[in-house]
């Protein structure tokens, strides 16, 4: 932040390659002193948001193909990797995080610390459920691949609620930009010929 403030204050005030006034320069600053505060945090929260809803968004086809290559006789080590080679194109965010995960949990001593350093790097809700699952799988064995069943199955229930509650509120989202710009143009076409007549007939009496 302190550099580019400071490259900009340079090239305003320090040459004559802009010949502006004094206090269109002393704005110019102040907004690149904004920008170079608050532009950065600002871009990395959203580029987080949407690489959290992409996550979010492509976890319960991860699951079904977890669920399939553990039925299939896959360890977990090798299941991660299977599914992150087939989602790699679809949903990079998530093969990425099982890769990494998968990585960790053939050269960590503790395999559950592999399993919480993927939910410090997503910090989901939906991540965790999923790690505490194959957490306590792995500790009492029970079957693996029916818990990811149902979870992936309440994933996937989730956004469908998601989706027809953004779908109820479509509705009255849309009546401010019905009534802003679809109304007045409306009424020109309607009302427009009526008041086109009125002063032609205005305009014949006098």
């Amino acid at each position: 932040m302190t550099t580019d403030s400071g490259i900009a204050a340079l090239l305003l005030f320090g040459g004559q390659a802009f010949a502006v006034p004094t206090i269109v320069k002393t704005l110019i600053a102040m907004v690149a002193v904004v920008c170079g505060a608050y532009l950065p945090e600002v871009l990395l929260a959203n580029a987080i948001q949407k690489r959290r809803a992409k996550i979010i968004k492509g976890l319960p086809d991860a699951l079904d193909l977890l669920v399939i290559c553990v039925e299939a006789g896959l360890g977990l080590d090798a299941a991660l990797n299977r599914v992150a080679g087939e989602m790699g194109r679809s949903y990079p965010e998530i093969a990425d995080e099982f890769a990494l995960t998968a990585v960790e949990l053939g050269f960590l001593n503790e395999r559950r610390q592999a399993l919480k350093n993927l939910i410090n790097r997503a910090d989901l809700p939906s991540i965790r459920g999923v790690v505490n699952t194959l957490m306590q799988t792995e500790k009492y064995g029970t079957p693996l691949a029916q818990s990811l069943r149902v979870l992936s199955a309440e994933y996937r229930n989730e956004g469908m609620m998601k989706a027809e509650e953004k779908a109820a509120k479509l509705p009255a989202t849309l009546t401010i930009p019905l009534v802003i710009f679809i109304m007045p143009a409306l009424f020109v076409v309607l009302l427009g010929p009526a008041v086109l007549r009125a002063m032609d007939g205005f305009t014949g009496r006098f």
